[in-house]
């Protein structure tokens, strides 16, 4: 048996005005089963010590920067120091962290995408192999519990067998040119911080990941065409994708965030030949079911018994929503128990949360898609081995 205490975390990244941070730690205080001690919250050294002392964090554990942070942590006895670290700083600055981190004895947590390149997520994976740690990623939807029922109904067969996967991520957020101006949109469209993909490599990723969850099937190639919208952009804020997933599956994805009036508007449509399942992330509490001439069920989240599966990611009753918080709670909650679970220096995580396999799958996406829209060439494989870029770090 792990020892009964909480689970003590470290955070990278998340300063003052970081919309994210806030979002990491309301999730990891959810379950009362985690701690926030330390934290190196800015590449500011100021601006770190300042936003770990606004959070009652013990003046000693709030660093300058996070090589401090991990000296500072190793040198405590070990029933207090940080168990993990939580980074959730733009996508630049993961691998170099991430690697740290693990290097230095400390399981991680990670912000998607993983890494800057597929090169450095290749790499990641290598250093945990080696570290014996825990590395998981924030694939926030896999955690809502209508999302797994989604994913047990396809593995009991009640679609058949699947022909067709659609699924699309649609926001407004940075519809107008003076949009960019915001924290959360500079570094998002800045290639030497969010790497060679702006709308894919935020939200395109996503829905690949939601679909291959769900599904159960890998994607196997796609054949791309992104958008710079607006004027003077220099990464793409929309785009189309066909896939091809294994079993001979056809799909699309399609991603944008200039669709004027849309807010976080993720839908899955999974078609089978017995039926289809349709999820749409704005309406989380809801499954539809279609069935060949019959009539279509729904499914509501905390109605009738269900599966531990299922019934695990469900905190409240019917009738309330399960929303976005509660879904990223389910995965800090989940690597929780495997932090504890590790204690005994297994590292058997029995909670699945996704990892450095969804890390370099995600990595693989992104460079893949950008490749096919740049290349003559209509279908490209998804490989996971090597980038299809010689010029990205």
């Amino acid at each position: 048996m792990s020892e009964k205490r909480k689970v003590k975390m470290g955070m990278i990244g998340g300063g003052q005005g970081a919309f994210i941070g806030q979002v990491h730690r309301i999730a990891a205080a959810m379950d009362s089963e985690i701690e926030l001690v330390c934290g190196a919250f800015s590449s500011d050294p100021e601006k770190s010590i300042l936003s770990g002392k606004a959070l009652y964090l013990d003046p000693s554990r709030c660093y300058p920067d996070f090589n401090q942070m991990l000296q500072g942590e190793a040198a405590l006895p070990a029933s207090e120091r940080m168990e993990f670290v939580a980074i959730v700083t733009p996508n630049h600055l993961h691998y170099e962290a991430a690697k740290c981190c693990l290097e230095a004895g400390f399981h991680v947590l990670c912000d998607k995408p993983a890494t800057f390149s597929l090169k450095e997520a290749i790499a990641l994976k290598n250093v945990v192999h080696e570290s014996g740690k825990l590395f998981g990623l924030t694939h926030t939807y896999l955690g809502y519990p209508m999302v797994k029922r989604a994913k047990e109904l396809v593995a009991q067969g009640e679609l058949g067998t699947i022909r067709k996967i659609m699924v699309e991520y649609q926001q407004g957020w940075l519809s107008q040119k003076e949009d960019e101006d915001s924290k959360q949109a500079a570094w998002r469209l800045d290639p030497a911080k969010a790497g060679i993909s702006c709308c894919m490599g935020d939200i395109g990723v996503h829905a690949a990941n939601l679909a291959e969850y769900v599904s159960g099937e890998k994607i196997t190639a796609l054949c791309a065409d992104l958008g710079t919208v607006v004027d003077g952009r220099r990464l793409d804020d929309d785009g189309a994708v066909f896939l091809r997933f294994s079993n001979k599956i056809r799909g699309t994805l399609l991603a944008s965030q200039i669709a004027i009036g849309e807010e976080n508007n993720l839908t899955l449509r999974l078609y089978g030949d017995k039926a289809s399942l349709h999820w749409q992330q704005e309406e989380p509490n809801t499954l539809i079911i279609k069935r060949h001439n019959a009539s279509s069920t729904i499914e509501r989240s905390g109605i009738g018994e269900g599966s531990s599966f299922v019934t695990d990611a469900m905190r409240v009753p019917a009738g309330h929503p399960e929303g976005y918080i509660e879904a990223f709670a389910n995965l800090y909650r989940d690597f929780a128990h495997n932090v504890k679970i590790s204690r005994n220096g297994t590292l058997t995580a029995s909670k699945f949360v996704p990892g450095i396999e969804d890390a370099l799958r995600g990595m693989a996406f992104i460079e893949h898609v950008v490749a096919a829209d740049r290349s003559d060439t209509k279908w490209h494989d998804l490989v996971t081995t090597h980038s299809p870029f010689k010029d990205i770090t």
